[in-house]
């Protein structure tokens, strides 16, 4: 009892503080701003009148890690192994060279700019797989700081909104067919709600197919993060030993790194890809993951204090402009040179 008393009252102001950021987003024109984005902000509001209240540390803390990861599983009932194929050869070809583009450039530019190599790979996730679903699956396999995930999903959604104007408006302008828009925007714009929004602004089948590739791209979210993870790792391995006195080199013990969450999440995908769960029900999940991945934004805008987010300067923000840039220029150029534009 004394557990559910500890929790509650947190877990129950992500829930409402949810309920108010998906009200406001509906005020928004074609899902423009996504409710999560509007539940991080709202949080981040609150956090100087939140954090006074002890009461609400173990509900908050508890939904920006434990929902966060339900949030993950959950979005696997809503994929299924067949839409790899389903987008075929070409979108596939895609997403290689913009992956790469995105986090090769982030890494650069991260570099460049002298930006903590956290917040850069979680730009650079954010920008090339899914916007905020990447970097919620990324954050906790690296241990980022909730300044650092705040930053990240603040850099790459200001640049979504620019993306959801002017895609429509550049795809009739070189007069791009409703498969090479649908190829472009699902490749190149972040945020799901962005990349329907740009889709179905160029026409419905343009929509259908961005939202395939889309969708598609996030199953990419399971071997970045397995990568991070085994980074991660490494990373504090060699500071151990400068700080330490042992030189000898230390295996990386795979079940420590591995964030078995991911496999809930492969075994969602398994489940949907057998027929097993019905469109209406992953309909139904697909809500619920949605939620719950609003509902972790909130709480980690509760723990996040917009001081220290804005220590982290100007830079991020261009370092987030920039790549997201190289990934619509990169989408592009290989299109062209597949011939599909």
């Amino acid at each position: 009892m004394d557990l559910v008393k500890r929790y509650t009252p947190g877990i129950l102001l992500t829930i409402i503080l949810s309920y108010i950021a998906i009200f406001i987003s509906s005020f928004v024109p074609k899902g423009l701003i996504s409710p999560g984005v509007f539940s991080l902000l709202i949080g981040m509001t609150l956090n100087p009148f939140a954090s006074k209240y002890d009461s609400l540390n173990k509900g908050v803390k508890f939904t920006s890690k434990g929902v966060l990861k339900i949030a993950i599983i959950l979005m696997g009932a809503t994929l299924s192994f067949t839409q790899v194929l389903q987008v075929g050869k070409y979108s596939l070809f895609v997403m290689m060279f913009t992956l790469v583009a995105a986090f090769g450039g982030g890494y650069y530019l991260g570099k460049l700019f002298k930006i903590n190599w956290k917040l850069s790979s979680l730009i650079s996730a954010g920008t090339g797989i899914c916007g905020g679903s990447a970097i919620a699956a990324i954050a906790p396999t690296i241990e980022a700081e909730t300044t650092d995930i705040a930053y990240s999903i603040s850099a790459t959604f200001l640049f979504d909104i620019l993306m959801v104007i002017l895609f429509p408006i550049a795809g009739k302008y070189f007069g791009m067919s409703d498969l090479g828009f649908g190829l472009w925007t699902g490749t190149a714009v972040n945020d799901t709600s962005s990349v329907v929004a740009a889709g179905y602004a160029f026409s419905d089948a343009a929509g259908n197919f961005s939202l395939i590739v889309k969708l598609t791209r996030t199953l990419s979210i399971v071997p970045v993060v397995l990568i991070f993870s085994y980074i991660n790792e490494k990373i504090k391995e060699r500071k151990n030993t400068e700080n330490g006195e042992i030189k000898t080199h230390q295996k990386v013990d795979i079940r420590k790194i591995f964030p078995w969450f991911i496999i809930l999440f492969l075994g969602m995908v398994s489940v949907r890809s057998m027929g097993l769960i019905t469109d209406e029900f992953s309909s139904s999940i697909s809500s619920l993951s949605k939620f719950c991945m609003i509902m972790a934004l909130g709480a980690i805008g509760l723990n996040t204090n917009f001081r220290e987010v804005s220590k982290s300067g100007f830079l991020p923000m261009v370092h987030g402009f920039l790549i997201s840039l190289l990934v619509v220029v990169v989408s592009f150029a290989v299109q062209m040179m597949m011939g599909q534009i």
